[in-house]
């Protein structure tokens, strides 16, 4: 998540953009001194990107959002293994093909209307539909018929408007037949834009992204724009992660410095990431209520290819580049020992994480500098890296440039964005100058989510447009793997020449290095870097 999760790059993956824009309101029935109702708990999230739709969110921020409204038929443990929740189970045919899925029932959404498979066929179908314009309408195309609703020609029309390979059994079974065998499409499932829609979304799909009503462990409340987003425990709630708090508030900042001023203030009572400014004191400022834990995401910096600076560029000149930033010194200097350099373009606390033999991932200035000459330069030997100016991210991409300039003469200049949605909105419409600051958070803890999703030719979230027919083939070839090892170990082969192909330059792995208030227990992250909110307690 650039984002964070999904697949999605980091705010989160997210993608991590830590946060958006105006400070968080206050209600007039809570605790003035908070500014939350009793017994709710409060964490420093941004303004999403998008509406509030399961299939339209990839990005951090609004993940957080749609994780607690929606629940859909697996998640991931605290030790990245795949959980049923609602989804009784998930079986697979012996050539992994034909998916039978059973429901646990008794499930209902926030409405009171039930959770049937119906319910999970019709938004499959709904989010693939190329006429619905969801981000991650790519996520379903590994089901037959997909072609059919989603053609893969610019500009081409459905011809239908439900893909063949969805049939309902029975209330609670449905299956699901793929085009070609998938060992690992159970764990894809572990992502929530596989989540169910109520029949009252197909009413008004756009007023419902505004006030949706989900299945999750909590209900929508109210969206105070740039402000915060409100959401309630759900009492009819029948999944195992039953909320332990009353409700949430999801509050917006304008730099991670005021969320963790707020902090300290006792006005806020999470916060995901500090900034530069306060690391170095953050464990004596919360002591035992800092955390300070690694967990699955990279940071990069990944061209444009459709760019000036970037458009037919030599792989070799991608290679210099990366050889040009000293990560350890940024790293131990600049981010304070909070992130490990990067040795691969997947973190190694994925299954099939590796340490690649190479060393386009050392500094270098020497070589650097003769790849770059060999790849024929960079276009008016200047770049930039845009960045979102709320997220703490100034200080290492000034570091980075720095780096770039003093080990080669490329000129290399930070573009900030004002927020991250405003840095989302510049991907999106191909607008990015050189490099844009991506960050990818495990949507499923595979090292097949790092490169598939990212690096595909019709991976939504590969907004740098990279496409390589030679890469496309080798990650057909993990999918169609006839065991998850086999796709696993493809993907290790992969990710080998993507070292040769550069579509990105990854920098180090995350840790998250935020913490909580005193008002607050039972405070822990899972392996995405995302406190487990329903776990929350208020002291």
């Amino acid at each position: 998540m650039r984002g964070a999760k999904s697949a999605k790059w980091v705010a989160i993956a997210g993608v991590v953009a830590l946060t958006a824009t105006a400070c968080g309101g206050s209600d007039s029935d809570g605790d003035k001194s908070a500014g939350k109702p009793k017994g709710y708990v409060s964490i420093d999230v941004g303004e999403p990107q998008k509406p509030l739709i399961p299939s339209d969110t990839n990005e951090t921020l609004g993940s957080y959002v749609i994780q607690a409204l929606f629940t859909g038929l697996a998640e991931f443990d605290a030790d990245s293994k795949l959980v049923m929740t609602g989804a009784e189970s998930v079986k697979p045919s012996s050539d992994n093909k034909t998916w039978t899925i059973k429901l646990k029932p008794g499930w209902t959404f926030h409405n009171g209307e039930k959770v049937t498979a119906q319910s999970y066929v019709d938004a499959w179908n709904w989010y693939a539909n190329v006429d619905n314009k969801q981000q991650n309408a790519f996520w379903f195309q590994d089901i037959a018929g997909y072609e059919d609703v989603h053609p893969a020609k610019e500009g081409a029309k459905p011809t239908k408007d439900k893909m063949s390979g969805l049939k309902v059994v029975d209330e609670n079974t449905f299956t699901v037949s793929l085009t070609n065998g998938v060992p690992y499409w159970d764990y894809k499932l572990g992502y929530y834009t596989f989540a169910p829609l109520p029949k009252a979304f197909y009413k008004d799909p756009k007023a419902f992204g505004q006030k949706p009503i989900g299945n999750g462990p909590y209900k929508f409340q109210k969206w105070q724009h740039k402000k915060l987003i409100q959401v309630a425990a759900y009492d009819g709630y029948k999944g195992p992660n039953k909320a332990k708090n009353k409700g949430i508030q999801f509050k917006n900042y304008t730099t991670v410095e005021a969320a963790y001023q707020d902090l300290l203030s006792g006005n806020l009572d999470m916060i995901r990431q500090v900034g530069p400014k306060d690391l170095p004191k953050l464990k004596s400022d919360l002591g035992d209520r800092a955390i300070e834990q690694p967990y699955a995401a990279v940071q990069s910096i990944v061209p444009a290819f459709y760019s000036k600076t970037f458009k037919d560029i030599d792989p070799k000149v991608l290679q210099g580049l990366s050889m040009a930033i000293d990560r350890k010194t940024i790293t131990a200097k600049t981010l304070h020992n909070s992130r490990v350099p990067a040795e691969g373009f997947a973190p190694q606390s994925v299954q099939g994480g590796q340490k690649l033999d190479t060393d386009v991932f050392t500094y270098n200035p020497k070589k650097a500098k003769s790849l770059i000459k060999q790849g024929g330069g960079v276009p008016g030997n200047k770049l930039w890296i845009q960045f979102n100016a709320d997220g703490g991210h100034k200080e290492w991409v000034t570091a980075v440039c720095e780096s770039i300039r003093n080990a080669t003469g490329v000129e290399c200049v930070p573009d900030a964005k004002p927020d991250f949605q405003t840095d989302l909105d510049a991907r999106d419409n191909r607008q990015v100058k050189s490099f844009y600051r991506g960050g990818w958070v495990a949507d499923y803890p595979l090292n097949i989510n790092f490169m598939h999703d990212l690096y595909g030719s019709t991976a939504e979230a590969n907004n740098g447009q990279f496409k390589d027919k030679e890469v496309d083939e080798l990650f057909k070839k993990g999918d169609h793997s006839k065991t998850l090892e086999g796709s696993i170990k493809a993907y290790q082969e992969a990710e080998k020449v993507l070292v040769e192909k550069m579509p990105a330059i990854p920098l180090w792995y995350y840790a998250i290095n935020g913490g909580h208030g005193k008002n607050v227990d039972n405070v822990q992250i899972d392996y995405r870097g995302d406190f487990i909110l329903t776990d929350v307690t208020v002291k």
